[in-house]
């Protein structure tokens, strides 16, 4: 399929004027979280709601994180979703939970993100 990057923004739930532009964001349905640098969330005062969560990087080896919530935007569309306070040599990703939350899916023949159509209901 390939990789892509795309520009989003994220934003401090209680304070929307907080904001951040992530220019270069890897689309990573591999990864459940989004993932954004630590000093990036809190210039924005995004706090640490979970810490010391554990993550298995693709490599094997096992770390430890902190989480908060935030408002994702891509586009027109924007999500609430859990991201992870990257540190220095983590990768800044677009997770897979992030992508559902968006209504978004990939074009991998365009590597581009669309809107997946309308929302199942029960």
């Amino acid at each position: 399929m390939g990789t892509f990057k795309i520009k989003c923004k994220v934003e401090n739930i209680a304070n929307r004027k907080k904001a951040a532009v992530i220019p270069k964001m890897l689309v990573d349905t591999g990864s459940e979280y989004t993932w954004v640098l630590a000093k990036t969330l809190e210039e924005i005062g995004i706090e640490r709601e979970k810490k010391d969560l554990l993550f298995v990087m693709a490599n094997g080896q096992k770390i430890t994180r902190s989480v908060g919530f935030a408002i994702i935007r891509y586009d027109k569309f924007f999500t609430v979703d859990e991201v992870v306070f990257a540190e220095k040599g983590d990768l800044f990703l677009l997770g897979a939970r992030t992508l559902e939350g968006l209504n978004l899916m990939i074009d991998s023949s365009r590597k581009k993100l669309v809107a997946a159509g309308p929302l199942p209901a029960a």
